[in-house]
């Protein structure tokens, strides 16, 4: 038995049009997924979250739930569109959901935990340019300045976004995801807009809740060389780890692009949508780092005997999210997979760690988390009415262990979320793959604890793996 460090927090999140619903009720309008998932092909079966988990409605009993479960903080989203529809004035109805979740959460001795932006703009700002536009950079601000000014002095930690390099070369790039865009200059821009909008966001969370938490999440992976004598392959794992984690780690915590990214693609649009001081506002100092972690990468510039399937088998064309890594293939290492078809890779984590504290956080002082970590298996309820997920359960014991050896390295990682709370729409998948902890069924809206929200609520009784 590992014991947990006595501060050390357990926690689940979600994301808002994953799991919210209500899609058209009080004030709401579309954001790119709504967009996105009307347009043939796009998502499986043209799955939206008009509906999701309904806990626009069902929240109260979600949280409840959690507090069975042991949960110390609840890790969620506001959705912009229903706070300021299409990027417009402030809607009071959907700061007052907010409100409510927030006070719901501290009545049940859950800590909020806030991200700003999960990924869903609102649908008339995309047709403004979208994270293209300069603009909408300012229109994130004045969307962050009315949720914190709403809810900040009762949330202790606040982020500015989730997993930026999905909200920009998954979706302008490799138009994978919403708004389905394919251009390597799009997905660079949106990606410096991004982060632009992180550090000026930065300060207005500081302004309206100056005793908050502030940070930002970041999806990272740990890109390894198939063969390490190789130079090309070694030359393949630089280039991943570039475009994936450098590009928004570097401008983050040391004001810069790095020259060798810089190198391979300034000249594809980053160069030129760089302005004056803006490096000086991305870097503005924060708080804390959340890292999400799902499995590594091992890379090469030769093509594997099986290809490694990850991607949603949609029937609408995609392209890679890399803007210059062309030749560079994903190999399998003949580790189990998830239903997702990603690698099961725990020790990547506790190297992950240890990589960003000591190149990263440790140095400036910032506070480490796992803000998401999760897998995707092909439940069933059993005959008695159970969801015996042993898969998950393994998954979630490993991933924790994980942690704890990175700790146990001298890595001083504060807390560990898992994703997700309960099955939920899974973008461009639909409603096809299940992460959570908990069982939806999404005829009825009946939760169900799965075994390994069972294992969840052990861990955090007992304080130990």
């Amino acid at each position: 038995m590992r014991q947990l460090p006595e501060d050390f927090t357990l926690g689940v999140a979600t994301a808002a049009y994953q799991i919210e619903g209500a899609a058209t009720e009080g004030g709401r309008t579309d954001s790119i997924w709504d967009a996105f998932a009307r347009v043939p092909g796009a998502v499986i079966d043209g799955h939206d979250g008009a509906v999701a988990c309904d806990h626009y409605h069902r929240y109260r009993d979600d949280v409840r739930l959690m507090a069975d479960m042991g949960v110390q903080s609840y890790r969620f989203s506001t959705s912009w569109s229903r706070v300021r529809p299409d990027g417009g004035d402030v809607n009071e109805e959907g700061l007052d959901f907010y409100r409510r979740l927030v006070d719901e959460l501290l009545e049940h001795d859950i800590a909020p935990w806030l991200t700003l932006y999960h990924w869903d703009l609102p649908q008339a700002l995309e047709e403004q340019g979208g994270w293209t536009s300069r603009d909408t950079v300012e229109r994130f601000v004045e969307y962050a300045s009315s949720v914190v000014e709403a809810v900040g002095d009762r949330v202790p930690t606040i982020t500015t976004l989730n997993e930026p390099w999905c909200s920009s070369f998954l979706s302008y790039t490799a138009g994978a995801h919403a708004p389905g865009r394919r251009s390597v200059r799009d997905g660079l821009v949106a990606g410096h807009h991004l982060l632009l909008a992180h550090g000026l966001g930065v300060d207005v969370i500081r302004g309206f809740a100056p005793d908050a938490w502030v940070g930002v999440t970041l999806n990272l992976t740990v890109a390894d060389p198939v063969d390490p004598t190789s130079e090309r392959d070694r030359d393949a794992a630089r280039r991943i780890d570039g475009q994936f984690n450098r590009f928004f780690l570097d401008p983050i915590f040391r004001g810069a692009y790095p020259d060798d990214l810089m190198e391979d693609v300034g000249h594809l649009g980053l160069a030129d949508a760089i302005q004056p001081n803006d490096l000086g506002s991305i870097s503005a100092p924060i708080d804390l780092l959340g890292v999400n972690y799902y499995h590594g990468d091992a890379v090469s510039y030769e093509p594997p005997a099986v290809p490694l399937s990850q991607d949603a088998p949609t029937t609408r064309e995609v392209g890679s999210p890399y803007p210059a890594a062309d030749g560079v293939h994903m190999h399998p290492r003949g580790l189990p997979v998830t239903s997702m078809g990603w690698e099961v890779q725990p020790e990547g984590l506790t190297r992950l760690l240890q990589r960003v504290h000591e190149e990263y956080a440790g140095p400036a002082l910032v506070d480490l988390w796992v803000t998401e970590n999760g897998a995707a298996y092909d439940d069933a309820v059993a005959d008695d009415g159970a969801v015996h997920d042993v898969e998950r359960v393994a998954f979630l014991e490993a991933h924790l262990g994980a942690v704890l050896d990175a700790i146990d390295a001298g890595v001083p990682v504060d807390g560990y979320f898992y994703w997700s709370m309960m099955d939920n729409y899974e973008w461009a998948w639909g409603y096809h793959k299940r992460f959570g902890l908990v069982r939806v069924d999404y005829e009825t809206q009946e939760r169900t604890l799965k075994d390994s929200a069972l294992a969840f609520q052990r861990i955090a009784r007992d304080r130990a793996l």
